[in-house]
């Protein structure tokens, strides 16, 4: 144990006692609170440790003793848990006012993000100015017919890529190809341009800002828990997030000033992507929308593509079903390390590896 752990553990006992001590008036009544059902707390860190290394699992295996919605109290926090789809449907279709304003993470704080996403601004004018826009523009039925010829050429280069490696006997990070295909068809979409080749390292930098936001935003952190400690930022958490959500911000902040000099030029044609559509709208005098907004709108369009977008996901599982698949080096299924890394998605600890095999 180095000094800076001996100096920082004593500080936080320290505090976390505090925090308890003053806030023990409103937490002594937690077997009389009108709560949903849930595991009974620890004193000060409440049900952290409950939690474990794989939060997911241990969630649903409490779901089945305290049904699909319980509750939890994470350090000060307490958080509701819902875990099957009625209950979600209940809660966020009949009583989404009520849950609309939620905990805002340390890291989501980043660049002031958390001030300008509908993830976490509290209902307002903003809040349906930014709604409107993700109905209208960024998730509607038309932005998404409009992206199907896109989506089939980025799933045609991958097809062709897996090909090329079946002939070559080369086994594919298919994690890696994956993300590349998934990040091609974002900047198709948003910004009309592709990002990343197969089997470039030009890849690894963009790759880690992402999937760097994705993991820090997750990391568990004891300001979150402990709101007193949140300044202190213990763990470093808030300090990284500020550069991995800064380097993308730069990154979109870029694409947006390349746009704004060639809608100047002359004989200039429009693209039919998300920043066009976003840059018309701030011309206009429906939104009064600022490039700063846009940025963090991009930001949010981003990481729906990185974590959820499951129209693509689905095409991609066919493909990838359209080929054999054997491990490298004679390794049988039994013996590859499947352990997940949890996070804002799950991704295996351990690349998965495999050579594809035509049908």
């Amino acid at each position: 144990m180095d000094f800076i752990t001996l100096l920082l553990v004593p500080i936080f006992l320290y505090l976390a006692w505090f925090h308890f001590l003053r806030s023990k008036s409103n937490s002594s009544n937690w077997k009389t609170a009108k709560l949903a059902p849930g595991p009974y707390p620890f004193p000060i860190i409440g049900n952290i440790l409950q939690l474990g290394q794989s939060p997911h699992r241990s969630l649903t295996k409490l779901s089945k003793t305290y049904g699909p919605l319980m509750s939890l109290q994470l350090g000060s926090i307490y958080t509701v848990v819902l875990s099957s789809p009625e209950m979600a449907k209940e809660i966020l279709k009949k009583h989404d006012q009520v849950f609309s304003s939620r905990t805002i993470a340390s890291a989501a704080e980043a660049h002031d993000h958390d001030k300008m996403s509908l993830g976490y601004l509290p209902v307002g004018a903003q809040w349906k100015k930014f709604r409107k826009i993700c109905r209208e523009q960024m998730f509607s039925t038309l932005r998404l017919e409009e992206s199907h010829g896109l989506r089939q050429d980025k799933l045609n280069e991958l097809r062709e890529y897996l090909h090329k490696c079946s002939v070559d006997g080369r086994a594919v990070n298919i994690g890696e190809a994956a993300f590349i295909t998934t990040l091609n068809l974002m900047s198709a979409t948003l910004f009309s341009a592709t990002f990343a080749e197969f089997d470039s390292d030009a890849v690894e930098e963009l790759k880690e800002s992402i999937e760097g936001v994705a993991r820090i935003v997750a990391l568990p952190n004891f300001g979150d828990y402990f709101p007193v400690l949140k300044p202190f930022d213990l763990q470093g958490i808030k300090r990284k997030a500020e550069v991995y959500f800064g380097k993308l911000l730069v990154l979109i902040e870029d694409m947006i000033n390349q746009r704004l000099e060639k809608r100047t030029s002359v004989g200039y044609q429009k693209k039919k992507d998300l920043l066009e559509a976003l840059l018309d709208l701030s011309e206009g005098s429906e939104y009064e929308l600022s490039c700063y907004e846009i940025k963090h709108l991009l930001l949010v369009r981003i990481f729906f593509h990185y974590l959820i977008d499951a129209i693509y996901i689905g095409h991609l599982a066919t493909l990838i079903r359209n080929f054999d698949w054997k491990f490298e080096f004679g390794i049988k299924s039994k013996e590859v390390d499947m352990k997940e890394k949890f996070g804002l998605s799950l991704r295996k600890e351990i690349p998965l590896k495999a050579i594809p095999l035509e049908l």
